[in-house]
């Protein structure tokens, strides 16, 4: 489901109410409908000719908005839950276009339904089994380009293991499984091998490789690098478990601007990370939330110079600095509040 508006010409007047709608991408356009249920699409976009434009800076209170220009000069404005639900399809769209523009057929992928796994196959009874302390698949040290990759493992050694309990009668069969757990978020791609293998199309693929890392969603997965003075950087504060984790609006300290940040969140010790989601895994900062006090707020200083207003927390650490950061909506403002309440009262 998408918030959707639109514009009509280079002079129309902007539809000041988005609505939620059903969005399906076909080789030739993208329908939209009301509800996911609905027979008979609410409208079609034609796609010959068309352009994308994302990010798309129209409607200044509104992030992770992308923009489809039709060879009519009609404007149609989706927004985005999260970045990287936005860069698939924009993703998708444009190769759509590309295909239209060179009478190539488009063939969109779909990353679940490519994946077919018996009805009988329990991904989640099978992703507690492979975590199981004792007869799960081991989380190890591993290392590769002077990085240390923490609570980790291969992608080979999770096929060995689903075929040596004998949940899968060959490898074949093993990788299918695997690519399922991928894809149902259950494991997480680390390292630059995986992730490539992870956004090879538009198809996620679990490769069968003893370089390709992968991690348990909850793990207390984290990266580093090598020391001048000893081998590896132990961090403590991230070895808790991750209680949640997704992108948020957050203001900077020194220019008072607001990006786009991915954050994630873990206990005993309680601590939450926030990394440039563009780029690769090491944070820019962290915050120590034991003793803090998060609440939600209706406004922050400079925040509408930058546009940016609704759905707002603060998070006030035990040695007063102030964070500001913005959910995408009022449920998800909820979710990370209580979230964070809950660690800061029972981290260390």
């Amino acid at each position: 489901m998408f918030p959707k508006g639109s514009k009509e010409g280079d002079k129309g007047t902007v539809l000041n109410s988005w609505k939620a709608v059903w969005v399906v991408l076909s080789e030739d356009g993208i329908d939209y409908y009301k509800k996911k249920t609905d027979r008979s699409p609410k409208g079609m976009i034609p796609l010959k000719g068309a352009t994308l434009t994302s990010p798309c800076q129209d409607f200044g209170k509104r992030t992770l908005v992308f923009k489809v220009s039709t060879d009519k000069k009609q404007d149609h404005f989706f927004q985005a839950t999260h970045v990287e639900e936005r860069e698939v399809w924009v993703k998708d769209i444009k190769r759509a276009i590309a295909c239209l523009q060179g009478s190539r057929r488009f063939a969109r992928k779909s990353t679940r339904k490519s994946i077919r796994l018996p009805d009988t196959v329990n991904l989640n009874e099978l992703y507690m089994l492979m975590k199981d302390p004792d007869d799960g698949v081991k989380e190890l040290k591993l290392e590769k380009e002077k990085r240390i990759y923490n609570h980790c493992f291969t992608g080979a050694t999770v096929v060995d293991w689903l075929i040596s309990k004998e949940r899968a009668r060959n490898r074949p069969e093993a990788l299918m499984l695997a690519t399922g757990l991928l894809n149902e978020g259950f494991l997480q791609p680390a390292g630059d091998l995986s992730k490539e293998g992870a956004e090879s199309g538009a198809q996620s693929v679990l490769l069968d490789e003893p370089d390709a890392f992968y991690f348990f969603a909850d793990s207390g997965f984290f990266c580093e690098g090598y020391s001048s003075d000893e081998d590896v950087i132990v961090k403590e504060e991230f070895r808790g478990n991750i209680v949640k984790q997704g992108c948020l609006l957050k203001q900077g300290h020194r220019r008072k601007n607001w990006k786009v940040r991915k954050f994630i969140l873990r206990d005993d010790p309680a601590y939450i990370h926030y990394y440039d989601p563009t780029k690769g895994d090491d944070p820019l900062g962290s915050i120590h939330l034991r003793g803090s006090v998060v609440t939600a707020v209706e406004y922050v200083p400079d925040a509408k110079k930058y546009d940016v207003d609704g759905n707002l927390f603060e998070i006030i650490t035990s040695d007063e600095t102030h964070y500001f950061l913005q959910a995408a909506t009022a449920e998800e403002r909820k979710e990370w509040i209580k979230a964070i309440q809950a660690v800061s009262k029972s981290g260390k």
